[in-house]
């Protein structure tokens, strides 16, 4: 995969701290910041799926978790989650 890959980030309504369910992007900032460092161009999209985000390259899920299991704020450096999604978009197709 070219260094450089449009990624669409798919994120899906979630709730935090027992308040409203809502589209947030709080937990998205340290994601964003480890693709964008690493080159790419990231285009938001929300989708109905409660707690979902899905990372998609060339039309493909290479990258799915729940919001929720990603850490609040930050740069992403010490998430591994984010690790994981910089790798998949790295390896995709």
């Amino acid at each position: 995969m070219p260094k450089k890959a449009v990624v669409f980030m798919r994120y899906g309504p979630y709730r935090s701290l027992n308040l409203t369910v809502e589209h947030r992007t709080f937990r998205l900032q340290g994601m964003l910041n480890v693709l964008q460092r690493a080159g790419h161009r990231v285009i938001l999209q929300k989708i109905k799926d409660w707690d979902a985000l899905e990372l998609i390259v060339n039309g493909e899920v290479v990258f799915q978790c729940k919001i929720s299991s990603l850490e609040f704020g930050g740069d992403g450096k010490l998430d591994p989650l984010c690790e994981q999604a910089k790798l998949a978009v790295l390896h995709a197709y």
